[in-house]
């Protein structure tokens, strides 16, 4: 286990083998990945590399870590808002107008 933590094990070339386009496809599908395309500064593809480097990862899984994260946490805050415009909607006289904040 030792030797496998440390990079004794699995991190030479002889190793490894390319995957086949089939594998790679089955490997998407699993993780369920879609292949998207997106325009980003050059300056901001630079930092994510750094800081992805850093964390000795790939800056894609950073992305989508980073992604994932924003989404979540995003989630959460729109439920609290709707949860908070829900109580007080509840506590407002009946026939009154409140103002609602619509989810783009």
């Amino acid at each position: 286990m030792k030797n496998w933590e440390n990079g004794k094990l699995g991190q030479d070339a002889e190793h490894a083998a390319e995957a086949s386009l089939e594998e790679e496809l089955a490997l998407d599908d699993a993780l369920e990945l879609k292949l998207i395309s997106i325009r980003l500064q050059k300056s901001l593809i630079r930092k994510l590399k750094l800081i992805a480097n850093y964390h000795g990862i790939g800056y894609q899984p950073l992305v989508r870590d980073v992604l994932s994260r924003f989404v979540g946490n995003e989630f959460l805050n729109i439920a609290k808002q709707l949860e908070a415009q829900k109580k007080v909607e509840a506590a407002a006289p009946a026939g009154s107008i409140t103002k609602t904040r619509q989810v783009r």
